[in-house]
């Protein structure tokens, strides 16, 4: 399985993606099409952490005061379910690997996967 959760919107997202072969993936946009709880579990299986996809950058996390909290896996579970904002895009699974957001490393990894 090749697919991407991405959010058409972002600027990031748009540069990661053209430098991307997309005809082998299954593009999903997560704010006009929101992950399930069954691909949020999927997703977890591969990274085996709710934070690991978790983005503390997300303006609401500073907006709803979550960095004054004690956040535990179940928390970030729900609040993943409950905002697209708050998963670390993109989110890139290739068969049995996952590659969560757009550090320069994670990118390498992906490429050197894809190759």
């Amino acid at each position: 399985m090749k697919k991407i959760y991405y959010l058409r919107t972002c600027d990031t997202c748009k540069r990661i993606l053209s430098s991307l072969p997309l005809d082998e993936f299954e593009l999903q946009d997560i704010k006009s099409n929101p992950i399930t709880t069954n691909q949020l579990d999927e997703m977890v299986a591969l990274s085996k952490s709710y934070e690991a996809l978790f983005s503390k950058r997300a303006k609401k996390y500073t907006a709803m005061g979550l960095k004054h909290e004690q956040l535990k896996e179940a928390d970030f579970r729900q609040l993943l379910l409950q905002e697209y904002t708050f998963l670390k895009r993109p989110v890139i699974i290739v068969d049995d690997d996952i590659f969560i957001g757009n550090s320069k490393a994670t990118l390498k990894s992906l490429l050197e996967k894809l190759n």
